[in-house]
């Protein structure tokens, strides 16, 4: 479903600003920080380096979350016949602080 490119995860991950840093590390998956880098290369080109464009690549990275979420319940209910139990219990993913 992803292609995970190629690099240093580390150095990608502390090369994001703070907000996305903060964003990734209480992704529901990993949100492979290569990948992550090379998405604000491309929101800093359409917005500068700002708060708009931070705030930008965050709904995208929920986006791509909800996503992944949902591709892992599709494959969780077809192979085991039921709603994925934290689906069912409508729980929300687990973050620091109140957003």
């Amino acid at each position: 479903m992803w292609r995970r490119y190629a690099g240093d995860d580390w150095a990608a991950f502390d090369a994001l600003p703070v907000a996305v840093r903060k964003r990734v590390a209480e992704h529901a998956y990993d949100a492979w920080s290569v990948n992550v880098m090379l998405l604000w290369r491309h929101y800093k080109r359409v917005y500068g380096r700002t708060a708009r464009a931070e705030r930008a690549l965050i709904r995208y990275l929920d986006y791509c979350e909800r996503l992944e979420r949902a591709a892992f319940a599709s494959r969780y209910a077809e192979a085991y016949g039921a709603v994925l139990p934290h689906e069912a219990a409508e729980a929300t993913v687990l973050r620091v602080g109140v957003r």
